[in-house]
């Protein structure tokens, strides 16, 4: 049974959320739960084509990318994942794992000063997916979790954009931004909204339990 909303014989699963925000514990889990019940899954991360994501990062480490050109690329990534990884997976009744999707690129690019209208429209390509998971995390946890475990990281604290010589204070005016943006996407979207604060397992248990449903619905009979 071909799945209505992407056309294609697989689901299209997202989980979204700002870096700090669990998703990358959540869509391991989800892909060993999927994997446990025989379905096949596949995952998709954020900038990682072959062909683009080594340019994003010497453009970065260069410093060379105004928001016009960080969109674009990002846009480019996305597009040579979707053609060569994603569509395939999809077509092959596979159940595709999201570690973000076009919504980050919608919030990192209008928080950057594009207007949303332009940057919707440059992603109109993407399928809609069947789910969408937001993990909806405070700044003040979000900025704990990430000094505990990677650092902050110049782009992701919108250094690039000169909110604050301060880096800390520069990463909880982006953030905050960003949440404001990831905000309205909630209801524009129809996210399924959890809260990012909840233990591991809880939000786990969200999560099967939706994709249950789809499962239960005959999503991929």
């Amino acid at each position: 049974m071909k799945n209505k909303n992407n056309e294609h014989n697989g689901l299209l699963i997202v989980i979204e959320g700002t870096d700090g925000s669990g998703k990358s514990t959540q869509i391991e889990l989800l892909k060993q739960w999927i994997e446990e019940k025989s379905y096949g899954a596949m995952v998709s991360e954020w900038k990682t084509s072959r062909l683009i994501a080594n340019v994003i990062d010497d453009a970065k480490d260069r410093n060379l990318l105004n928001a016009t050109t960080f969109s674009l690329l990002y846009a480019a990534d996305f597009a040579d994942r979707l053609e060569n990884t994603i569509i395939p997976a999809l077509n092959a009744g596979f159940v595709v794992l999201m570690d973000r999707y076009k919504y980050t690129a919608f919030a990192r690019d209008v928080v950057r000063g594009l207007d949303f209208e332009w940057v919707e429209k440059l992603y109109d390509f993407a399928p809609e997916p069947d789910l969408v998971f937001y993990l909806d995390m405070p700044v003040d946890v979000l900025l704990k979790r990430v000094i505990g475990t990677t650092g902050l990281d110049y782009w992701e604290s919108g250094r690039d954009i000169g909110l604050s010589s301060d880096f800390y204070k520069s990463f909880t005016i982006y953030q905050d931004k960003c949440l404001t943006e990831y905000e309205q996407m909630k209801k524009d979207y129809n996210f399924v909204s959890i809260d990012g604060t909840l233990g591991v397992y809880e939000i786990h248990k969200i999560i099967v339990e939706k994709v249950q449903s789809l499962l239960d619905e005959g999503k991929l009979d």
